[in-house]
């Protein structure tokens, strides 16, 4: 069984711990629902970035409250390169899986959908 890459993001509208939860979960939730991904042991990590105007709380708390107790899951600041998209969690989820890489559906939902015009996923 290979370990695969699963990109995505989500903007917020304001830094507060209810903004970046919420949307942190709306984000983990259709991951896992375009991925297929039923049982959180299939989930090998989770690393998680924020801007850096994002302070409020860390992300990596919506994926505890959705019940990922036992997945490894990291929080991060991104850099702070000049014109980048304010406001934006950023995840990566290492997902065990017989499928290729080519089968893994990358999710960027709100203003994050302008991050990567070239994918097309569920939204």
């Amino acid at each position: 069984m290979a370990v695969r890459g699963i990109r995505g993001a989500i903007s917020v509208p304001t830094d507060t711990p209810e903004e970046i939860l919420s949307a942190t979960r709306e984000l983990l939730l259709e991951i896992l629902r375009t991925n297929q991904i039923t049982e959180f042991d299939e989930i090998a990590s989770i690393f998680f970035t924020t801007t850096p105007d994002l302070v409020g709380t860390f992300p990596a708390e919506a994926a505890r409250a959705l019940g990922m107790c036992h997945v490894p899951l990291l929080c991060a600041s991104e850099i702070a390169v000049a014109n980048r998209m304010p406001l934006c969690v950023r995840v990566l989820l290492h997902f065990n899986t017989e499928k290729p890489q080519r089968e893994m559906v990358h999710v960027y939902l709100r203003e994050a959908k302008k991050l990567r015009p070239d994918v097309q996923n569920a939204q």
